[in-house]
């Protein structure tokens, strides 16, 4: 374990503007020292500087939200060398559920750490993060482009005649383009012309945001083929499931083994036996981002792959259902994508 090599575990509890920090002493589990830092970069120097006074030895960083609020602190205690792995939340039990104050979340970050075997490494940075960052501004522009046209739609049930009669019957392509060329005239009354200003800022925001969407997917595909060349060379992987691949799997030695993917994107296959009938449940939990994108590549691959095709009608024949079908073909997908990711990422 982990904590047979410690002297010390510097528990964090990350908030947005100040983190609260705990020293525990290992075996004992004793609390040393505590202290309250900034979330700046004088708060990670004063978080530093109190780990080397209080904390001399081995030790190591148990962060909270390393993703998030923790990530300035992540950053500069791994550019000052220290070694740092991700907690989640502590659960609390008992009459402990009761109490919450972050000093009390610094000290359970810690001593968590104590009783874990193999604890979470934090996330890559650099590439990795570019990634994550284009896919989640490209998730926003794809919602708010959705929610654009279904705006547009709505106003062209209720929009005057005879403009809903020449608009009604347009393909979206057309409908955009004619959209954003409605001008005001002069015998316009109030009502229509306030329709067509609304329809034309509509199209010219869903325009926008398509140009944006196919910007970022464009990134993705970029840094994905960089990342991991032959993964969008995979029937049914493209720049998007790619992405969240990489994302979620993140960096070499970060996922222990092939089985710990599958249960991190919620494939792992969950026993739901009854009397004489054998059979696995789906898993709902695990990172539903990267459950999404294993979903989609097999729902491409049962369309267009012969070996998959042929797969789910043997199955079919065996007696499975088509929901015990996909979670086998994605828990296969899983381990296939997560060999290919430690085998030909380039780090």
């Amino acid at each position: 374990m982990l904590a047979d090599e410690l002297d010390f575990v510097l528990g964090v509890d990350t908030h947005r503007d100040e983190h609260a920090l705990a020293v525990v002493a290992r075996p004992s589990g004793a609390v040393v020292a505590e202290l309250c830092v900034r979330a700046d970069r004088d708060g990670y120097a004063a978080a530093l500087a109190f780990a080397r006074e209080r904390a001399r030895g081995v030790r190591v960083w148990a962060i909270e939200g390393t993703g998030s609020y923790g990530k300035g602190l992540l950053r500069s205690l791994l550019a000052a060398g220290e070694r740092v792995v991700e907690v989640e939340r502590p659960r609390r039990h008992g009459r402990q559920a009761g109490q919450k104050t972050d000093a009390l979340d610094a000290r359970r970050a810690a001593r968590s750490l104590l009783a874990e075997d193999k604890p979470a490494l934090p996330r890559a940075a650099g590439a990795r993060e570019a990634l994550r960052v284009s896919s989640s501004v490209r998730a926003g522009a794809v919602m708010a482009r959705t929610s654009a046209l279904n705006q547009l739609r709505a106003l062209l049930v209720t929009c005057p005649e005879p403009l809903r009669a020449e608009l009604r019957g347009l393909t979206r392509a057309r409908l955009l383009t004619r959209c954003q060329t409605l001008d005001r005239e002069p015998g316009d009354d109030l009502e229509l012309a306030a329709t067509k200003r609304a329809l034309q800022l509509l199209a010219t925001r869903i325009e926008a945001l398509a140009r944006e969407q196919r910007e970022l997917e464009q990134t993705l595909r970029t840094l994905s083929a960089e990342l991991a060349p032959r993964l969008q060379a995979e029937q049914g992987v493209g720049p998007i499931g790619a992405a969240q691949a990489l994302i979620s799997w993140s960096h070499p030695g970060r996922v222990r083994s092939e089985a710990a993917f599958a249960r991190l994107a919620g494939t792992a296959p969950i026993p739901a036996s009854s009397g004489k009938t054998i059979r696995h449940r789906l898993d709902r939990g695990g990172d539903r981002k990267l459950n999404t994108a294993l979903h989609q590549i097999v729902v491409t691959r049962r369309k267009h792959d012969p070996r998959t095709i042929a797969y789910v009608e043997r199955r079919r024949s065996q007696g499975k259902t088509d929901r015990e079908i996909n979670r086998c073909l994605k828990r296969y997908l899983a381990r296939h994508l997560y060999r290919l990711l430690e085998a030909s990422t380039a780090t």
